[in-house]
């Protein structure tokens, strides 16, 4: 067929083709307007309304009554159940027919009793196909039940998506019908949308793009929409096109469908429940059809909870895993937070998710698979390694507001030296659709080019599920090897990083920390769970060493295996990266802290049957007790005990013999540590106002809004006069909503001065923060994190020292220059800010998205000041810290009593994190100790227990036949490096 040439007017052309497949414009006469032909109307809809999530047992016995399309129901987080009866037209034999259901919330098809679609509007998912091609001997009358969730995609943010929930919004079905489906037409459109993406994707500058661009437009010449007969011409000029291959040297993108799922967010934990099974059912159907289909999942807790509560979905599942298409990923209990948990609980998400992986599916990850966690602490490659895990994946650092980092694929060297395999996908996103955009952008924004010729590309919606569609695949099926774009090819973790491995040569080692330069104010929002937090970890320390030492004293002791699990299992989920961030909604924040409050009652009746308790480390040198073990408490008196006097100017003068400090009103005053004319523990406030994630951020201007807090209702006043403990307290108006009130305690022989805080906090979009500023004068502040600690600047000479104007740390930061130091330590805070010679504490936020209510009430925490000489090491503050956080706990014993120490430690630098029992049962122990200093060192492990043999573990505690611990009178004598972490296995 003969054409006039058409003048090379890009526009014109390409808004031509666009048109052709809109779905607004011209659809009366567009390709787009013959995606679906005839409908019938369903022969009945009922519905039956529930305030709580119910199984489809439980559905299917309820009264449902007459619904019609378009009445609405709710309100939000409720769920509607729907029974559809239909029948499909005879004369409809030949063709594919789906039900159409439209909704503005989250659905789930049943049949036969069995999920086996999830329908949702926001993730292209509105059809469920009854037929692909329908025969007389197939079903023509079905009845289904659709389960639909009264809460879209993302919840049910009022007015943007991370507000909070509306809790009266109303929800509707807009579409409910039988339709023929023509797969031509859907063919034909997706032929047509490729080329208009490669003409826009390619710019004006390529070839290839007009070489697209008149092939699309001649497809547009030769296919009308009535007339189905011509689609094939069209179709074959396409793949005319689409088979002209690709060079040997063009990039390689490795496709994975994905399907990001928060374990909780905007939603709660039990919605999240039915995401995955919406999601993975989905997920299952697709892999029925596309042999090639490659799907990599992640969060042990949402297998767990799969199989819980869709026992037939999971089963399918495990025979997909098997046949290598179904995934899992990660090898963590839940997509924790990189920051906040402790060493110990890193260790545990790996221990929990790894065991759970091979026991349901006979393997371990071997992939750390986080790509949506606020940064990554420098301690990780070392656990990653300890847990049989060489590999990363993320991609959050492309969210950095201040600096681009330098890799996409790079090795990651951590704060012991361990290194893994690490890769940021350069599409910088983890839900692609599998358009040209994403595979353009994959080759364009790698930032390794010449190192690295392969990219990982993963497709499907989420963070609220939903995952991959056909469309998605048909997309990469259609441009495998293209010219112009990269080459495409489904694949798996596993396949990608032993191709970056292969080519690994060239690559670069980025060490230390991967810090997120945006969401700093996660460290301290929702400042209750972040409490909950420090303190169930403390519990569950504490019970599982009690729970060992009782073991060993008493062999008829029941070890507390199947709670100390299910209470680990949900500290693990609380720590997710939307929960102890605080970056959640109200409901989510209540869960979490009834959990918390689950563990700390049932710790409590586990530790009331256990006969021997224990401490790590002294609290107060008057109760002289073994590294961990009893030791009876008996009425001392201090050789010099704390006094708290008035002075004639009215300043309160406390000391206990290491401490001298005086407080005139509110403010602290230490001899020789603070600045001239500087207070400390002065509590300042500044404004908070974001630029948009609200929970999430506190932007660098807020520095520039401080106000001190001023105002005192309740002057200095002496509590407690001396002897084993002093103390006074006052009380402080922060604003007209809000007041503190401290009680400032100097015990006997202790080295810092602790302040108990109670705050009644009512504000919003404030930030409230304490100040030290200290005599010292360092270009690094010190801080602690997993297992060791690192220095971060005090200065903002560049812009990634800027960025990091608020930072994370633990149980303590540090200042000091040689031979003089100040620390500062607290119970429950996360969030920190030194800068030149002022220590500052993060202690509470006021957001009010997504949790309109969050940090608000009562609040109460402790912190600590510890000037002290030398190092921090030599001075004991990691010690110090453990004390405060760790503290004594006290059982009745009879006077004669005999002091019994289990383990001890010679090397004040080694830490023993962790005494539990095996994970293989009675008669074996596991203890992990690190080196906290940062030095190399010889240490000898003192027991009492009759250990028969040792040997060293990798942190799933898989002994290392190579690596026996030689067990002596002496005890076991290990040799650490710099902040290495040592397993045990201890054979009794």
């Amino acid at each position: 067929m003969y054409h006039q040439p058409v003048l090379k007017n890009r526009r014109t052309l390409l808004e031509r083709a666009e048109k052709f497949i809109s779905d607004v414009y011209f659809t009366d006469c567009n390709l787009r307007g013959r995606l679906y032909g005839d409908s019938c109307p369903l022969e009945s809809i009922t519905s039956f309304l529930s305030s709580k999530r119910i199984t489809f047992t439980e559905a299917s016995k309820q009264n449902f009554a007459p619904y019609k399309v378009g009445d609405t129901f709710g309100p939000t987080w409720w769920t509607c159940w729907f029974k559809v009866t239909l029948k499909i037209p005879e004369s409809w034999r030949g063709k594919e027919v789906h039900l159409v259901w439209e909704s503005d919330g989250e659905a789930m098809v049943w049949r036969d009793g069995q999920p086996v679609q999830g329908l949702t509007k926001e993730g292209e998912k509105t059809s469920y196909i009854l037929s692909e091609c329908l025969k007389d001997e197939e079903p023509h009358s079905i009845t289904l039940h659709v389960e639909m969730a009264c809460n879209g995609l993302f919840g049910a943010g009022q007015g943007s998506m991370i507000a909070a929930p509306d809790p009266k919004r109303k929800f509707s079905v807009q579409r409910a019908e039988l339709v023929i489906f023509d797969r031509d037409v859907r063919q034909l459109m997706t032929d047509f949308e490729m080329l208009v993406d490669i003409v826009k994707e390619l710019g004006e500058g390529e070839q290839r793009g007009y070489q697209a661009l008149f092939t699309v437009n001649e497809m547009v010449n030769l296919c009308d929409p009535f007339d189905p007969s011509s689609f094939s011409k069209a179709h074959s000029l396409a793949q005319k096109f689409f088979s002209q291959r690709n060079g040997e040297s063009q990039h390689t993108v490795h496709a994975m469908g994905h399907c990001h799922i928060d374990s909780a967010w905007l939603w709660p934990y039990e919605e999240t429940i039915r995401k995955c099974g919406r999601s993975w059912v989905t997920v299952i159907r697709l892999m029925e059809k596309n042999p090639e289909f490659v799907f990599t999942c992640s969060q042990a807790q949402q297998f767990q909870w799969v199989k819980s509560w869709y026992s037939e979905l999971f089963s399918q599942i495990q025979h997909y895993v098997k046949k290598g298409q179904f995934i899992p990923v990660g090898g963590t209990w839940v997509e924790m937070d990189g920051n906040l948990p402790s060493g110990e609980s890193m260790v545990r998400q790996f221990l929990e998710g790894q065991r759970f992986f091979n026991q349901e599916f006979g393997m371990h990850c071997k992939e750390f698979w986080l790509p949506d966690t606020f940064g990554y602490s420098a301690q990780l490659p070392q656990i990653m390694q300890g847990c049989g895990i060489s590999n990363f994946l993320t991609q959050k650092l492309s969210w950095n507001l201040v600096n681009t980092f330098p890799h996409n694929t790079f090795f990651w060297e951590g704060l012991d030296g361990s290194k893994v395999l690490t890769h940021f996908p350069p599409g910088n996103s983890y839900e692609m659709k599998g358009k040209i955009e994403d595979l353009v952008k994959t080759v364009k924004n790698n930032k390794d080019k010449g190192r690295a010729n392969h990219s990982a590309a993963l497709f499907g919606f989420g963070d609220g599920g939903g995952g991959p569609t056909q469309l998605m695949l048909d997309r990469l099926h259609l441009v495998q090897d293209t010219d112009g774009l990269p080459r495409v090819r489904m694949s798996s973790p596993d396949e990608l990083f032993s191709q970056l491995q292969a080519d690994s040569a060239l690559l670069c080692t980025w060490s230390g920390e991967l810090f997120l330069e945006l969401h700093n104010g996660t460290y301290t929002t929702q400042a209750q769970i972040k409490q909950g937090n420090r303190q169930c970890e403390t519990l569950l320390h504490d019970i599982e060493i009690a729970s060992s030492l009782a073991l060993c004293r008493d062999r008829t002791f029941l070890y507390p295996v199947e709670k100390l699990q299910e209470l680990w299992r949900l500290l693990l989920l609380n720590q997710f990266h939307d929960v102890i961030p605080g970056s959640c909604t109200e409901m989510v924040v209540e869960d979490a802290l009834k959990y918390y409050e689950g563990t700390v009652y049932i710790t409590a009746a586990l530790h009331s049957n256990q006969t021997s308790l224990f401490t790590v480390f002294h609290t107060i040198s008057l109760v002289r007790v073994p590294s961990i073990g009893v030791s009876p408490v008996k009425e001392t008196q201090p050789v010099t005990p704390v006094s708290v006097s008035v002075q004639a100017d009215g300043t309160v003068l406390m000391q206990n013999g290491i401490l001298q400090t005086y407080l005139s009103h509110h403010s602290l005053g230490f001899r020789e540590t603070l600045s001239d004319g500087c207070c400390g523990n002065q509590f300042v406030m500044f404004d908070d106002v974001p630029l948009y994630w609200d929970a999430w951020d506190v932007m660098d201007y807020h520095l520039q809004t401080r106000k001190p807090v001023l105002e005192v209702v309740q002057p200095v006043r002496v509590v407690s006069s001396g002897g084993l403990r002093g103390s006074v307290s006052f009380t402080l108006r922060i604003s007209d909503k809000s007041t503190l009130t401290q009680e400032i305690v100097v015990d006997a022989t202790c080295p810092y001065i602790k302040f108990n805080t109670e705050v009644q906090w009512a504000e919003s979009h404030k930030f409230l923060k304490v100040e030290f500023p200290v005599r010292v004068r360092s270009p690094n502040a010190t801080y602690e994190i997993q297992f060791g600690h690192l220095q971060r600047p005090t200065h903002r000479n560049t812009s990634w020292d800027w960025a990091r104007f608020e930072v994370w740390g633990h149980k303590w930061a540090d200042l000091s220059e040689h031979n003089f130091g100040v620390a500062l330590l607290n119970d429950c805070k996360y969030g920190y800010s030194i800068h030149q010679n002022t220590m500052t504490l993060s202690l509470l936020r006021a957001p009010k998205a997504p949790d309109a209510t969050a940090d608000m009430g009562t609040h109460h925490f402790s912190y600590a000041i510890m000037p002290h000489t030398g190092s921090f090491q030599d001075a004991s503050v990691i010690q110090s810290a453990y004390n405060l956080n760790f503290p004594l706990r006290l059982i009745q014993c009879s006077p004669d009593t005999v002091p019994w120490s289990a383990f001890s430690v010679s090397t004040e630098s080694v830490i023993l994190e962790t005494i539990k029992q095996a994970e293989g049962g009675k008669g074996t122990l596991v203890v992990r100790l690190y080196e906290s200093h940062g030095s190399s060192v010889t240490a000898t492990l003192h027991t009492t227990l009759p250990v028969r043999e040792a040997w060293h573990c990798d942190l799933l505690e898989r002994p290392d036949p190579t690596q026996p611990a030689c067990v002596t009178s002496e005890g076991i004598t290990l040799n650490f490096s710099p902040f290495q972490i040592v397993s045990l296995l201890l054979m009794l």
